[in-house]
């Protein structure tokens, strides 16, 4: 018979033979299992930093970086429906947009039409936002994720005096802007933000707009708060949004930082055949934390994936 377990926080791992026996729990509890499916979410860094320690296989993973930018609803809608925008038998508009700046891509990420932003940091001193949609879209703002590329190379060229290359690499970059953003944004999860053509001008915005991040802004310069590759792409790529979609760049945009939980920062290896670790042939890492997935959807897919080879290579 199946068992269900809640808040129950794994903090060891009893590997015997190359395979896994047992997990421990925080409350001292061991469970001990044939086969074992680790399918954290993207920000479960106590895990990794468990398979770290255990010195079990993990990789440092490209991801992406960036702030969310809020513009009107409607100004979204003029953007997209052009004359149409009035129609209330139109949904409220959203958008996707892509662009190369000094070979690094910058792109929209999970677009929120009638959208909020919101806080969403896992740990304390850290400042990160997010952005959704109730179902009705009838919110009077529209966000959206804009992030960049970062690579392993990016992380190790700027930040070689204060970031080790380990597979923990990408991992220890997120956290540093993310813990550098709340020291500028004033804590209490005030997220520093500046005005979109402020933002591209180097300009400290004299006000904000109005915007759905309820514990507030604080204006700053960006450019204080991320690092300088992020800035320049964003910068170059925000001109170009502009001409792609009229009058996309405005003042009238806010931008909050940062965006940074797009994606894991960390991969955990599997066999392409068997989904089974490398190292430990009963553990089957899967989803959004173990690097193979990118979304609520990928992941489930991705699981299903994983919980058939698992059971199929269980079976007598």
């Amino acid at each position: 018979m199946a068992e269900s377990f809640y808040l129950k926080k794994v903090v060891d791992f009893v590997i015997e033979n190359d395979k896994i026996k047992s997990v421990k729990t925080a409350d001292g509890n061991s469970f001990e299992a044939d086969a074992f499916i680790l399918a954290t979410g993207h920000s479960a860094r106590d895990i990794f930093e468990l398979l770290f320690a255990k010195n079990i296989l993990i990789e440092a993973k490209p991801f992406a970086l960036g702030v969310r930018v809020e513009h009107p609803q409607e100004l979204i809608n003029t953007c997209q429906y052009k004359s149409n925008a009035a129609n209330a038998v139109l949904p409220p508009a959203s958008y996707s947009l892509v662009q190369q700046v000094n070979g690094k891509g910058v792109f929209s990420f999970c677009m929120c039409p009638g959208g909020i932003i919101a806080p969403a940091a896992t740990s304390p001193n850290e400042l990160v936002v997010n952005g959704w949609s109730p179902s009705k879209r009838n919110n009077p703002y529209a966000n959206s994720g804009m992030v960049v590329q970062v690579e392993l190379n990016d992380v190790l060229k700027n930040f070689k005096a204060k970031i080790e290359n380990t597979p923990l690499s990408m991992m220890h970059f997120q956290q540093m802007v993310e813990q550098k953003c709340f020291a500028i944004g004033g804590g209490k999860f005030i997220a520093p933000a500046q005005r979109l053509v402020d933002f591209v001008n180097n300009k400290v915005s004299a006000s904000l707009p109005n915007c759905s991040y309820l514990p507030g802004l604080n204006s700053v310069s960006l450019k204080d708060a991320l690092p300088d590759f992020i800035t320049q792409s964003l910068q170059g790529a925000f001109v170009e949004f502009g001409k792609k979609m009229k009058p996309y760049f405005t003042n009238e945009a806010v931008l909050v930082a940062t965006e940074s939980r797009t994606s894991s920062p960390v991969r955990i290896p599997r066999d392409n055949e068997t989904l089974q670790h490398p190292q430990l042939k009963n553990l089957y890492p899967c989803g959004e934390g173990a690097g193979y997935a990118g979304g609520i959807v990928s992941a489930a897919m991705d699981g299903e994936r994983v919980a058939k080879e698992c059971t199929g290579a269980l079976r007598p």
